[in-house]
């Protein structure tokens, strides 16, 4: 079988203006990014009313083997549209730091992915370049004011607002800023990864450009010398983040190699932020199809539980159907098997690691809407392992469980999964949501750590403690809870897999993201920089004389 990209560069894409002219957008309504991308022009949809189910893609907790939600989520657009039906693809951007890294891109594979691959994987439409540029600026005009004289009286020990880059470069997780006499003054700070930058969260949960600036003015980049907070208003900058990020507040048009119309917009993370797509993105697709399918990043704990609790909120629309993905190698993995041997066949390692996934239909179970286990085939799985698992799903769960082959098959393997998908979707079911909002942070925290990891309790440390303090008395203390930690686990402990029970969260510290709209609480080891890996994917790839990019997937 050829690879991502070899298969990328062999489809012919249709102009996206056609893609737009499928689900009813003029020429007026796009700026086009050459032939092949566009974007969509939000304020002109401002006032057309939702006509689409949504349907929300998410996972068991992510192996090093892949569990291949994207793929997933494209089979299943793609097969809705072969039904005669209208879906579109509503997705995060990718960013460079994976891409270069790890992880790789995130646009699918095999014959389910979006295009152009490369570009969308790359700068694509300069979005996140464009949250970058914002976030810096801000930086900029803090240390700025500092050197200036300091009007606002900023504390230099209480100063939020770090810079960020969208790359993975441990190397600048920790720096001093204004070294020499002119440059001051000297302080410690930090890079973090553009994915985690508030301004990222913010774009993603903006309604339009008005919310966006108001979201911006919002945000504490430090607090004063008395402990009140410091805001982006006080510096006066809002209007200037907002023009960088004008055009960026707008979602880009794309495709699949079937021609499927995907949306994709905005990218934070599950581990550091709230995981999804943008609110315009998703909003968007309603409006302009009988069903939105995205997902949420890394397992149903992370991306799943946020999706719920943070973007639902503001989106003012719940799922009508949830896709739980797995795959015989995670529970495999998830029971202790070392990833070498993952494709042997072991029946019982598979019904082992079924507590893995029992966890995650628990989870997602409780929002009271129905669930629809996608099974995502590889060529090694045994039909006895399979068997197993709907055995367990649709006997003991009361479940339907279909299995997905779109990375071999395209379209046609996943159109069993597309109709039960439908049928669930079809079903009205009311939305159960997990805490009320006025409740505190802890007892949202200790919400989430009982009811979707399976923990018993948190413990803060002498810092969060501190955060804490700060948080009540500035009247934060009712937000909503973004726990970032790692997506390898349940717990926050990347080396315990499976489903372990009665363990303690640790919190190290809060962080105030009053412009998003919520408070992130920094659980383990979880890194806001991550860093490369001993062979990063960019020794990988290349580019021809003809500037045909290899090795990128």
């Amino acid at each position: 079988m050829k690879s991502d990209i070899e298969i990328a560069h062999d489809t012919t894409e249709l102009p996206i203006t056609e893609i737009a002219q499928q689900i009813g957008l003029s020429e007026k309504q796009l700026i086009p990014y050459g032939h092949d991308k566009a974007k969509i022009d939000a304020a002109s949809l401002a006032n057309a009313p939702r006509q689409g189910k949504l349907i929300l893609v998410t996972s068991i907790n992510p192996t090093p083997a892949g569990e291949g939600k994207t793929t997933v989520t494209i089979g299943l657009v793609d097969a809705i549209n072969r039904l005669g039906k209208s879906a579109i693809g509503a997705l995060r951007e990718p960013s460079m730091g994976p891409v270069f890294g790890l992880k790789g891109g995130a646009t699918g594979g095999g014959f389910a992915q979006v295009i152009p691959m490369d570009d969308i994987n790359l700068h694509f439409t300069g979005d996140i370049h464009a949250v970058s540029a914002a976030h810096n600026l801000l930086a900029a005009v803090l240390d700025n004011h500092l050197h200036q004289g300091n009007a606002l009286q900023i504390d230099p020990d209480n100063i939020f607002w770090r810079r960020v880059l969208d790359m993975n470069d441990r190397a600048l997780r920790q720096v001093t800023l204004g070294k020499g006499r002119i440059n001051g003054p000297e302080r410690d700070s930090g890079f973090d990864i553009t994915a985690s930058s508030e301004i990222m969260a913010i774009l993603t949960l903006s309604k339009n450009l008005s919310d966006l600036k108001k979201r911006l003015g919002r945000i504490v980049v430090a607090l004063n010398v008395k402990g009140e907070p410091v805001t982006v208003a006080d510096l006066k900058v809002a209007g200037a983040l907002t023009a960088v990020l004008k055009d960026a507040i707008n979602p880009n048009l794309v495709q699949s190699l079937e021609h499927s119309p995907f949306i994709i917009h905005g990218g934070p993370f599950a581990n550091i932020a709230q995981g999804t797509n943008s609110v315009i993105a998703t909003d968007t697709a309603l409006k302009l199809a009988d069903y939105a399918v995205t997902e949420a990043g890394f397992g149903s704990d992370l991306g799943g539980e946020k999706f719920m609790d943070v973007k639902v909120p503001v989106l003012g629309k719940e799922p009508d159907a949830v896709v739980l993905v797995a795959t015989i190698k995670a529970l495999k993995f998830h029971a202790g098997v070392a990833l070498a041997d993952l494709g042997q066949k072991d029946v019982a390692a598979v019904k082992k690691g079924m507590a893995n996934l029992d966890r995650h239909l628990n989870a997602m179970t409780r929002y009271g809407k129905p669930v629809v286990v996608a099974l995502n085939k590889f060529a090694s799985d045994d039909m006895e392992e399979i068997r197993a698992v709907k055995n367990f799903v649709e006997n003991e769960k009361g479940l339907k469980m279909e299995i997905a082959t779109s990375f071999v098959d395209g379209f046609e393997g996943s159109l069993e999964l597309a109709k039960t998908v439908i049928a669930a979707a079809d079903n009205h079911h009311f939305f159960m949501p997990l805490y009320h909002a006025d409740d505190t942070i802890e007892d949202k925290m200790t919400t989430i750590i009982e009811k979707i990891y399976g923990g018993k309790n948190y413990e803060l440390s002498d810092r969060a403690v501190s955060d804490l303090a700060e948080l009540k008395a500035n009247g934060w203390d009712k937000l909503p809870v973004v726990i970032a930690k790692t997506p390898n686990s349940l717990t926050d402990d990347s080396k315990i897999h499976g489903a372990p029970s009665g363990f303690t969260i640790h919190i190290r510290r809060f962080i105030p993201k009053i412009g998003a709209g919520f408070v992130v609480a920094m659980a383990g080891k979880v890194l806001m920089m991550p860093g490369l890996g001993k062979v990063p994917a960019a020794e990988k790839i290349d580019v021809d004389e003809n500037g045909q990019i290899t090795g990128l997937s």
